[in-house]
């Protein structure tokens, strides 16, 4: 392998890895909107919307990554999950 195709490799795997990551932390916000809304009996309309919208932009997301290979695939993916811990860690702690 030479060093260009390295870098644009790890300019994929970066750039994938921040799109996941973007991606994570609007799904989970999203699901707590969802969740919020389906507690507060606001009817179904905005959780259906809700999750409608979440699983479709990672449906797409996932899919245009896919695209790009295994390694745009993979990187998103760990940046998606890389936003679930984001986003567990900033819970509150039960006693």
């Amino acid at each position: 392998m030479t060093g260009q195709s390295l870098a644009s490799i790890g300019l994929v795997a970066s750039t994938a890895t921040l799109a996941g990551v973007a991606l994570g932390l609007c799904y989970f916000a999203a699901l707590r909107r969802a969740v919020a809304a389906h507690l507060a009996r606001a009817g179904w309309h905005t959780p259906l919307a809700l999750t409608l919208g979440r699983m479709l932009g990672a449906t797409a997301m996932f899919a245009l990554a896919a695209r790009f290979g295994a390694v745009a695939l993979l990187a998103s993916f760990v940046g998606f999950l890389l936003a679930r811990t984001i986003v567990l860690g900033r819970l509150p702690r039960e006693a």
